[in-house]
């Protein structure tokens, strides 16, 4: 019964990642762009936001300022832009490049960054985020 059960499910039910990498969600006020859950992807991404901002920053080619509750852009972002560069900052930063999990920290030795994974074990290098336009 329970084979017969789950041969009738969608495909989409049985489909789920363990991780998915969030959406921004925000508006537009005047000529900037407000993200207003930033810090809820940065914490999803595993990730301290001022490295995070650093790279969509430096991505966007944008001024920003990040507050306590929110990122404020100086210039006018489509969402699917910054969704674009989240993922990609996913990619480089987050995910396993071994094993594609998420379960990774970034550590220093010296000079050098190098992503460690908690569930296989690798370890590869990163490059480093350099300093962006903040205003």
């Amino acid at each position: 019964m329970l084979k017969k059960a789950r041969e009738e499910l969608p495909e989409s039910v049985l489909n789920i990642e363990r991780f998915e990498v969030p959406k921004v969600t925000g508006h537009l006020q005047g000529n900037k762009t407000v993200i207003s859950n930033f810090h809820q992807i940065a914490d999803t991404l595993g990730r301290n936001p001022e490295h995070l901002l650093k790279y969509v920053l430096k991505e966007l080619a944008t001024p920003g300022k990040l507050t306590r509750n929110q990122l404020l852009l100086g210039a006018k972002v489509p969402a699917s832009r910054i969704n674009e560069k989240i993922r990609k900052y996913a990619t480089e930063f987050v995910l396993c490049p071994s094993c594609g999990k998420p379960d990774t920290k970034i550590i220093k030795e010296g000079e050098l960054s190098f992503l460690r994974c908690n569930a296989c074990g690798s370890k590869h290098s990163v490059k480093m985020v350099k300093e962006s336009i903040l205003s």
